[in-house]
Order: C-alpha cells, then structure tokens, then sequence
C-alpha cells in the first residue's frame, strides 16, 4: 500500500472550540530509518516527525515495531540505517507500567526523576506539588503505590515525568492495561497536559478510537517490518469532550483508521 498523507479537515465536533496547537519546530525527524534486530527486520525505511505542540499516536498491528520506534526516537536503540534528529534532550518516556518505587510515597516517586538529575531541592519540591496537583493526586501526595488504584499509579507516573518538563513525551500505550472509565478520564488528564505545557507528543495504542481522540496526526503503520502506510491529519478543534466520540465526523475518522489497519493484515 502507498503512503498517505490526508490533508482533508474534519468538523470539530461537540466539545471542541478551539484549533490545535501550531506544529513548528520539529522536535524530532526520523528519516528512512530501518532497525534490525537478532536478524529480524523490525522497521523499515520509516520516516517522521514530530513537532512542538504536535501530538502523534503511532498505531498498528501487534509486533509492527511500534515500541521499537520509541526507543529509536528517545536513543536508546540505533536504527541501522537511516538518521534520527533531535532538537531537544529533554525527553519523557511514560511506559505501560508506572514503575513506581514501592517504598516511596507518591511525593517522592515524583521528585525521583528530579534527584536524578540534580535539580535544586526546593525548586524540585515546588515542580513536585505542582505536577501532583495537575494530576489530581494532591490528597494522596503521601500514599504508598499500594493503596492506590491502577489509574492513581498511572497519574503518578505521569507526574513524575512532568517535573522535569519535557519538550517531547514517548507513551508505550500507557493506559492499555486499565478498564475503559479509568482509560477515558486519563485521556482527558493528558489532553489537559498537552494543551497547557503544548509539548511535542508520540503516543503508541493499540486502541483506534484513543488515537483519534487525542490526537492531532495518526499514523499508520504495516506489518513486521513497519513501514509507513498513512499519515492522517486529526483536525478537531481542542478542548474535545468525551461525547465527540459519538458524532458522525469523528466516527468516520476512526472507520478511516481501523480500515487501514485491517487492509494491512
């Protein structure tokens, strides 16, 4: 199948009062890169970027490199061919496991990230409370990770990245182990996140719908190896309620997206 790039523009839809974020400068290009591993080809020839201010779900059959192209774009696998630009080293990688230390209370898994990186501690204290507050976790600063919800620990993870803050986030389908509501109101948190901090943002699900509704761009890819198969424009208009998910325009998008994803198989 040809690579596609889709300049149509949909409504906004219920919910949705205002553009998306402008998209300049890159954050991070990946240029004909092909990835090779145990020698199984993993990616190949993949092209893409990612903007300030630009959101992009990677979205595609199980085992077409999707997690591979993460760890290609924040440098912690070499493509084998091909180049990877960076415009910035300040980057978080929020995985589908919150990795919380269990010993620490949500406060000082928060701070971790920032002790790591030798933040001053007061100032690191104030990121802190802010990120836990943006999160909703302000009442349960002090819980350990075990008397919280699958969703809490997530909210915390998510926190934590936020301390240093970041001008690109990679998410490994963080939300694809919880139950739908939990998933639904984290869409939502994230959407707040991106919308007040306007970072750069590439984002794997398994989950078409999620892809559409965060979204500004979806990509598409092939089979092992994963090859660029769309490149889709997502052009409703930011704040977008819950309830987008169920007008005409959206519905169409999403069949677009899930119609790629079947061809491909």
């Amino acid at each position: 199948m040809a690579n596609v790039r889709d300049d149509e523009t949909a409504p906004a839809g219920r919910g949705a009062t205002t553009e998306p974020a402008g998209t300049s400068p890159d954050l991070l290009r990946l240029r004909g890169v092909d990835v090779t591993l145990g020698g199984t080809d993993v990616l190949s020839g993949l092209s893409l970027s990612v903007g300030a201010g630009e959101f992009v779900s990677v979205i595609g059959p199980s085992g077409c490199g999707k997690s591979t192209l993460l760890r290609v774009a924040a440098g912690l696998t070499a493509p084998t061919s091909g180049s990877v630009e960076r415009a910035t080293d300040n980057i978080g990688f929020v995985f589908q496991d919150p990795t919380l230390m269990p010993w620490r209370t949500v406060a000082r898994n928060v701070r971790l990230l920032g002790e790591l990186a030798g933040t001053e501690r007061k100032r690191l204290r104030a990121e802190a409370a802010q990120a836990i507050e943006t999160v909703g976790l302000a009442e349960f600063a002090d819980r350990l990770p075990r008397e919280l919800s699958g969703g809490m620990r997530m909210r915390a993870s998510l926190a934590r990245s936020l301390v240093l803050r970041p001008d690109l986030f990679l998410f490994d389908e963080p939300f694809g182990a919880l139950d739908e509501i939990t998933r639904e109101q984290l869409n939502l948190v994230l959407m707040g996140l991106f919308r007040a901090r306007s970072f750069g943002g590439l984002f794997v699900t398994h989950s078409v719908e999620e892809a559409v509704f965060l979204s500004t761009r979806v990509v598409v890819l092939s089979p092992r190896p994963g090859r660029l198969l769309a490149d889709i424009p997502v052009t409703f208009g930011f704040p977008r309620a819950l309830d987008l998910r169920y007008t005409p325009a959206f519905a169409a998008l999403a069949g677009r997206v899930a119609g790629l994803l079947e061809g491909a198989l």
